[in-house]
């Protein structure tokens, strides 16, 4: 390693740009984090008194004494590596604050109902007027034009306009609802990288822009293959749920592996035979329910019967994908949670991280979903308490004096987290 290299590795890729992330929950916050993780220097401003609402969700300290305080595993999860700001935007003061704030920035992420911010004073046509280079980033369900754009919702509301429900689940049952918020992260993915591109664009042009990112657009991307067969043949094609098995048989899905859990396959046409040879039964590509691909497809119940009796017969789970592996058929033990985090892969990778945070203990959170050759991020993560960081935004960034801020205080346009205090005091006297 040169000692270019040297210098150049830990430097954060998006130190030097600031961004104001007003984001509630899930997607937005998961775009503020992913540039807070690359180096950006992330606000989180939140709306006095009370902040994200995502502080009130998840696991929160056990201790009796912290039971008002404003930290949560979920809200440590989509939000470390962020400042907060616990402003109150109602009031006038509070608004000149925030386009204070925005003179000094490069981006904005919210995720509110289209026309809220606009409405607070605070909507990309005003807020472009005090920085031209701005670049507002605005995610919601529908997007901010068409007919569903003024319609509030929530990810499982998404997929269920996108067409996701409809796919998932047994035939003869009603449609499944998915358990994790695919969307909103997929969505707040979306905008991170769309907030890229446009400060490159910044950088080559010097604009700033207007991103528009809308939950039910990220879903509908999701649809594989579907979405042209539909087009093409109308009616006439209706794609079916197929609870555990894919419907475009393969064989795909989650096959019972005796008393020992579940496998999942994917397997493709040019591997068919790898599976035949794996399962020793040869003779199952000259049987016509079989015989090609539209074949397994049509009659993928069958399949899935005869694979299940073949995994039936092994030991274990283990045993029976060591003999799949062996003929380099895709397959993959179904995990539960625990036994996913427990993995030493996603372990050792730090898709799995251990975080520690003052009030709630030691937990683990997800690690980031990229690696980079230039940087290799924080190795401890913190997440702020509410407005734990109003007076250095305020003093650093804007300039207010500690008078200024004091009265700001006792007119509640800005709010802390009273627990924060009493850790100011721990800590003030450890040092003494």
């Amino acid at each position: 390693m040169t000692a270019v290299d040297r210098m150049t590795r830990n430097l954060p890729m998006l130190k030097g740009y600031r961004v104001l992330d007003f984001g509630q929950f899930v997607a937005g916050p998961t775009c503020g984090r992913m540039l807070a993780e690359m180096g950006a220097d992330v606000i989180k401003l939140e709306l006095a008194p009370s902040g994200d609402r995502a502080r009130l969700a998840g696991d929160r300290p056990r201790d009796p004494a912290l039971k008002n305080s404003s930290r949560s595993t979920f809200y440590f999860q989509h939000n470390h590596s962020k400042k907060s700001l616990a402003v109150d935007i109602k009031q006038p003061r509070g608004r000149e604050l925030i386009h204070a704030l925005v003179a000094k920035s490069d981006v904005v992420v919210e995720n509110f109902a289209p026309g809220v911010m606009a409405r607070a004073g605070l909507g990309y046509e005003a807020l472009s007027r005090i920085n031209p280079m701005l670049i507002m980033c605005s995610v919601s369900l529908a997007g901010q034009t068409g007919p569903l754009s003024g319609k509030p919702g929530f990810d499982y509301v998404a997929a269920a306009y996108a067409g996701i429900n409809a796919g998932i689940g047994e035939r003869d049952r009603a449609p499944a609802q998915l358990t994790f918020a695919a969307g909103d992260y997929a969505t707040g993915v979306t905008a991170a990288m769309a907030i890229g591109v446009a400060l490159l664009h910044r950088e080559r042009t010097g604009e700033g822009q207007y991103i528009d990112c809308s939950l039910i657009d990220t879903y509908f991307n999701m649809h594989e293959v579907n979405v042209p067969k539909s087009s093409l043949r109308g009616e006439k094609f209706k794609p079916q749920r197929s609870g555990s098995l894919h419907p475009d048989g393969g064989p795909a899905g989650i096959f019972r592996c005796g008393d020992d859990g579940f496998v999942a396959l994917m397997v493709f046409p040019y591997q068919w035979p790898q599976l035949l040879k794996a399962m020793a039964m040869p003779e199952l590509a000259e049987d016509p329910r079989f015989r090609d691909p539209r074949s397994r497809r049509d009659n993928h119940a069958a399949l899935a019967k005869l694979i299940e009796s073949w995994l039936a017969q092994f030991a274990s789970r283990a045993e029976a994908l060591a003999t799949l592996e062996a003929e380099r058929v895709p397959c993959a033990p179904v995990f539960s949670l625990h036994e996913a985090m427990a993995h030493p892969h996603l372990r050792e990778r730090g898709t799995v991280r251990r975080v520690s945070d003052a009030a709630i203990g030691a937990f683990d959170v997800p690690g980031p979903a990229a690696r980079f050759s230039r940087w290799e991020g924080a190795t401890t993560l913190a997440a702020a308490g509410l407005g734990e960081h109003n007076e250095e935004i305020l003093r650093d960034i804007l300039g207010l004096t500690e008078a200024e801020i004091d009265r700001l205080y006792q007119d509640n346009t800005i709010v802390r987290d009273p627990l924060l205090d009493g850790e100011r005091r721990k800590r003030d006297g450890a040092a003494g």
